[in-house]
């Protein structure tokens, strides 16, 4: 088997592989650095490697094998993680000049339970300055670039580590979403990305412990790879005050359901958002592939009137409370969509605050009502397909002026708001051959079901199947 070969075996599968020594833990590391060697100069999605130390770890994981200990569901696994997740003893810059230098002394809870799984860190994922904006691009490493058309954007923020899977630099890797930072980039690279329910995979260390706008999670290129991955990072911890009791381990079992009857809400445009034409004809197939599964598929949509208000408020509240701690130069360093984040955050009231609650509830309450009709929505994950990689933001769909620079993927922040999990499969792809997504929505906290429709789509598609163009250039 060559390296190559390697690479694009799923995660699942390397797993078996090396728990049965059929491959080492070695062999498939290098494997993988030989392939990030080779592709990111040419795409920028890791920014930071630690080839010497992933060596020893995956030396060691090897001797464990040897000694028949018992191991993780994730023994052996390379992977890097966000450049906005903690690693002890790596660096860790958040995109941003103020963090250019900066070494944590202690890991974040994802790392540690990667770790306890058996994952071998080797390195960070590239990611816009603070996680702000779905179009990964820094002063400090600069642009990452989407692998099927390297003129265009990955999306964000967790921009490298969807372009580290779709490239097969990595099996899984980590990320984070609070308007679309788990699904943008994998609808951007035709991989996996899942939003799961807040509280699923506790976050720590964090400034603000009840905060469920934001959550964390897994990107993989299969939703059986996605569904492994979330097994070993799910699951209560303390250190979350919000975190779910139920154990990551039931996300390990088979995937497999009947669909016979599924009533799915079916909404294009999500109450109207404008979406690029090629977005549309791209998933309009798609609704067929979902009738043949059994499900009941009809054209609905709740009422998200209260969304925007609230995600605007809340997400201004969380930046200003992250941003707060930088000193003065260091604030007027960071990028101008910040400096106005900053400025929204310090206009709030505590009465603006109230309100936004007061209408989250209200939302909530009513889209759980609609869900009680129906099992799942499906909806676009963006709303435009990957965008010039010099672009910062898109300014205009359909003859629609783009108010601010996110109102462009509305489709996924809208979703965020709720606390639902969601999904971001592969699709298909539009006439230029860029990868488009379709988000599959579940109702409270039934990330398992989402999880398992999910599955039954990809499986019935097999769009994950197409590689990027440049993986097969030479050199």
């Amino acid at each position: 088997m060559s390296d190559r070969e390697i690479c694009f075996l799923t995660a699942t599968e390397l797993s078996r592989l090396i728990r049965t020594r059929e491959l080492s833990a070695g062999e498939v590391l290098e494997a993988h650095l030989a392939q990030i060697d080779r592709l990111n100069p040419k795409v920028n999605a890791i920014v930071t490697l630690v080839a010497d130390r992933a060596r020893k770890q995956a030396r060691a994981a090897d001797r464990a094998l040897a000694a028949g200990n018992e191991v993780g569901p994730l023994h052996g696994l390379p992977i890097a993680h966000k450049d906005l997740v903690w690693t002890r003893g790596i660096r860790t810059t958040f995109g941003s000049p103020a963090y250019r230098d900066f070494v944590p002394t202690q890991d974040a809870l994802i790392v540690e339970r990667l770790k306890r799984a058996g994952a071998i860190t080797m390195g960070k994922t590239n990611t816009p300055e603070f996680g702000a904006g779905s179009q990964t691009f820094n002063p400090v490493f600069g642009e990452t670039r989407n692998p099927y058309d390297t003129s265009r954007t990955c999306g964000g923020s967790s921009g490298g580590a969807a372009v580290a899977l779709a490239c097969g630099m990595q099996p899984l890797a980590d990320g984070s979403d609070t308007g679309g930072s788990l699904r943008n980039p994998a609808n951007f690279c035709n991989v996996v990305g899942l939003r799961p329910s807040p509280g699923r995979v506790p976050t720590w260390p964090s400034q603000a412990g009840w905060y469920t706008i934001g959550v964390q999670g897994p990107m993989a290129r299969t939703v059986r790879d996605t569904a492994l991955m979330l097994s070993a990072i799910a699951g209560p911890d303390r250190r979350s005050p919000i975190s779910i009791a139920e154990p990551g381990s039931r996300f390990a079992a088979p995937l497999g359901r009947d669909f016979q009857e599924c009533r799915i809400a079916w909404s294009p445009t999500l109450g109207g958002l404008p979406v690029d034409a090629r977005v549309t004809r791209v998933l309009e197939g798609q609704r067929r592939v979902f009738e043949s599964l059994g499900c009941r598929v009809e054209e609905s949509t709740p009422d998200f009137k209260e969304a925007e208000a609230v995600f605007r408020a809340w997400r201004a509240w969380r930046f200003e409370l992250t941003l707060s701690a930088l000193k003065p130069h260091q604030q007027s360093q960071v990028k101008e969509t910040l400096k106005q984040e900053i400025e929204a955050a310090g206009k709030l009231s505590g009465i603006d605050l109230s309100r936004a609650e007061l209408q989250r509830t209200r939302l909530y309450h009513r889209v759980r009502e609609f869900m009680e009709t129906w099992e799942f929505l499906v909806c676009p994950v963006n709303q435009v397909p990957p965008f010039d990689v010099r672009q910062p933001y898109v300014e205009e769909i359909n003859g629609v002026r783009m108010k601010t620079y996110i109102d462009w993927m509305k489709s996924c922040w809208t979703i965020s708001v709720l606390g639902l999990p969601a999904i971001s499969v592969p699709a298909g792809f539009t006439p230029e051959g860029l990868p488009v997504g379709i988000q599959i929505v579940g109702r409270h906290q039934d990330d398992w079901g989402v999880l398992q429709l999910a599955h039954a789509y990809e499986q019935a598609t097999g769009f994950r199947k197409r590689r990027p163009p440049i993986c097969s250039e030479r050199g």
